[in-house]
């Protein structure tokens, strides 16, 4: 009876290894912490960048505006600071994901003129300028005969 619990946890941890070194788990953990590392870096650019400009032409904090209704306050200022704070992130973000697909666009090839076409009688390729088919010998349409 023992080794039945034993090989019953064996197979539970061989299932949890199976399904967390799938692609999909890896790939979703690998964003988790790019994601991570990459929110520090936008919160510093909000926090120690663009808020401190923002700061020297607009007093931006709220934080201390609240309604007061009997007893109860409501931070009406701190609700703003969130939204204004809210709003740079999602600018920032923005613009570094307008950057970062510009970075990664590729340039767009024009189409090249067909080389070949298809033979209307027997349906094998053959070259564009051709005036009759190589394989059928057929006349081509839309062609005068050529002289020799």
């Amino acid at each position: 009876m023992p080794e039945k619990k034993t090989s019953g946890i064996k197979n539970f941890f061989e299932e949890f290894k199976a399904f967390a070194m799938r692609g999909n788990v890896l790939d979703m953990a690998v964003g988790v912490v790019v994601g991570s590392a990459f929110t520090a870096i936008v919160n510093s650019l909000v926090n120690d960048i663009i808020s401190p400009i923002i700061g020297l032409f607009f007093n931006a904090d709220f934080s201390d505006v609240v309604i007061q209704i009997g007893d109860v306050g409501i931070g009406v200022g701190a609700f703003l600071n969130a939204i204004i704070n809210f709003l740079i992130v999602a600018f920032v973000l923005f613009l570094t994901i307008k950057a970062i697909n510009m970075l990664h666009k590729k340039p767009v090839e024009e189409p090249k003129e067909p080389a070949t076409k298809k033979c209307p009688y027997c349906q094998s390729e053959i070259a564009i300028k051709a005036v009759r088919c190589p394989h059928c010998t057929s006349k081509l349409e839309g062609f005068p005969e050529a002289k020799l």
